[in-house]
């Protein structure tokens, strides 16, 4: 099992944690801003008149409406990804990165126009009456990439698993036991049914229901955000100029941040606004295949929203909230998890200038640092270090008031070992006072402002909506994946097997599933892009017949 995670992560590591992925995410998009004209501009507010339902017509084929088209891929891309990957692109590279979410949303809005154009155009009915649509079949049916299509639909059927179902339980499941107490077997069992009773609709149910859920969470998130951002009012200003300030230059130590570089903050910026909103990834012109029109460009522009409203809107919020509140730079209470622990040889502080300069060196991998990661044994007292001859980091910041204990939570006196930076006990439990990411982060922010700790109750719920409505999206894909795949009756399996991994990922460990979704996120998104550019003059002159027919 840890060779096949280990494999894992070095094919994540050469495909989607290349240097050269986000460069290849965001080209794409600069590429059909360009090639077309700037559409995010020029059709923003005929997508809001669409999306209200301005131009409908009657008797369209089509399973939604075009707004429940738009919530449905809302509820996907709206996730975990705005509460936490925001506060952890922030953490891993400062002010800076919320810069390159934002440039990746702008630029992400024109791909999304252009997947869900021809993932609408190049759709089909199946035998039981609804619709089904996606890259698979415009590569299927336009291109003759059959197996392009099946790498596409097995990607997408993988990933479905691994980032719209078991994470999102499990992320679920742990927030609603730290905030509630409430088991995460208790909290599976309840939404796995809720979650079928949603999924054996189909289409229809699932829309009616994120039609709903949507704008609530929306407006709830927006509520508590606003309670910090009011709370520190005089701070917003200054966090947006600093945004501004580092987006080129990366982001300065302070406080207990030790700074990122600009290549840290533009590969963190552009990899979390790409994943929050799924521009790219060919997920959501699933969803927007199955919308009543007859005008594949009109769907395409109601998806031009949905980055601006996931990125733009609700990204941004969280970022403000954590810069305004200033807890992205302050060491709070927390306990370590292994993999944000590392013991390097020597005494640093990041009080010294020239051990702070050392550090970011070593955090970002700039040339040679001084600082190397330790091996061999410390000393405990009742859990503390004793004449340590090497510094703790935890969450990339030095770790403050660090406690050592065994798994039995007993503070421990003797000889520990470490090999590589990392203790050679596992099961060591370890807490202190660090720099927090993700939800905790945002958690912690949401705590300061108006509503005080209840703040992190609004988190904790956000989390569960955000996250559950994730799972119903994805479940859609999936099932639209496997109708191109094995056609419409293997569909009834994969809900029953995708509502039974949802209840038992609520209570187990779903590193290998999520490694194994990082990979299969790549296999989905390179082949969507090389399939639309591909497609490139089609598009041009699909966008232009169709504005030509609005004219006469």
């Amino acid at each position: 099992m840890n060779l096949l995670n280990d494999l894992l992560l070095r094919l994540d590591g050469l495909l989607g944690g290349a240097f050269w992925f986000p460069y290849v995410l965001l080209g794409t998009g600069l590429f059909f801003t360009l090639y077309l004209g700037f559409p995010q501009l020029r059709y923003f507010t005929r997508a809001l008149r669409i999306v209200r339902g301005k131009e409908d017509k009657h008797g369209m084929p089509g399973d939604t409406s075009h707004f429940q088209a738009l919530a449905t891929a809302l509820s996907g891309t709206v996730g975990t990804g705005n509460i936490g990957g925001v506060a952890f692109a922030i953490y891993l590279g400062g002010p800076a990165a919320l810069f390159w979410m934002w440039a990746t949303a702008f630029f992400g809005m024109t791909t999304k126009f252009v997947e869900v154009t021809l993932s609408h155009k190049y759709r089909v009915k199946t035998p039981d009456g609804s619709m089904a649509g996606g890259p698979m079949y415009f590569m299927d049916r336009r291109l003759n990439l059959k197996w392009l299509a099946v790498i596409f639909a097995v990607a997408t059927i993988i990933s479905s698993f691994g980032t719209g179902n078991l994470p999102q339980i499990n992320n679920i499941a742990q927030a609603m036991n730290a905030a509630f107490g409430i088991e995460p077997i208790l909290t599976g069992g309840v939404l796995a049914i809720l979650l079928g009773l949603v999924i054996i609709g189909g289409i229809k149910r699932i829309a009616a229901v994120t039609a709903r859920v949507v704008p609530f969470m929306a407006v709830l998130y927006l509520v508590g955000a606003l309670g910090v951002i009011v709370a520190h009012w005089d701070n917003v200003l200054p966090s947006f100029l600093l945004v501004f300030e580092t987006a080129f230059t990366g982001s300065a130590a302070v406080g207990g941040f030790l700074g990122a570089s600009l290549a840290f903050a533009f590969n963190r910026g552009v990899n979390r606004g790409l994943f929050s909103n799924e521009a790219g990834q060919g997920s959501s012109p699933i969803a927007h295949a199955a919308a009543r029109s007859d005008e594949p460009v009109s769907e395409g522009m109601v998806a031009i929203l949905e980055p601006f409203i996931d990125t733009l809107c609700i990204c941004t919020l969280t970022g403000l909230v954590i810069l305004s509140s200033g807890v992205w730079t302050e060491k709070l209470p927390n306990t370590f998890q292994s993999a944000d622990i590392e013991v390097v040889a020597g005494a640093w502080s990041d009080q010294d200038p020239a051990d702070r300069k050392a550090l970011y060196h070593h955090l970002n991998a700039i040339g040679d640092s001084p600082v190397q990661s330790y091996t061999g044994p410390l000393q405990l007292v009742d859990g503390r270090l004793i004449d340590a001859p090497a510094t703790i980091l935890s969450s990339r910041s030095v770790a403050e008031d660090v406690v050592i204990k065994t798994a039995q939570d007993q503070p421990v006196t003797g000889e520990v070992m470490v090999r590589s930076g990392k203790f050679s006990d596992a099961t060591l439990h370890v807490t202190g006072r660090s720099l927090l990411h993700s939800a905790e982060l945002t958690s912690a922010a949401f705590a300061r402002g108006l509503f005080g700790e209840f703040g992190r109750t609004i988190v904790a719920v956000g989390l569960l909506l955000f996250a559950f409505s994730t799972a119903i999206a994805w479940s859609y894909y999936g099932d639209r994946a496997m109708v191109y795949l094995f056609g419409v009756g293997s569909v009834k399996y994969y809900r029953m097997v995708y509502v039974i991994g949802f209840f038992l990922a609520s209570f187990s460990d779903t590193t290998l599933v999520w490694n194994l979704a990082a990979v299969a996120i790549v296999l989905m998104t390179l082949p969507n892009l090389l399939g639309i550019l591909l497609l490139r003059r089609e598009m041009k002159d699909t966008v232009q017949a169709y504005l030509d027919e609005e004219r006469t």
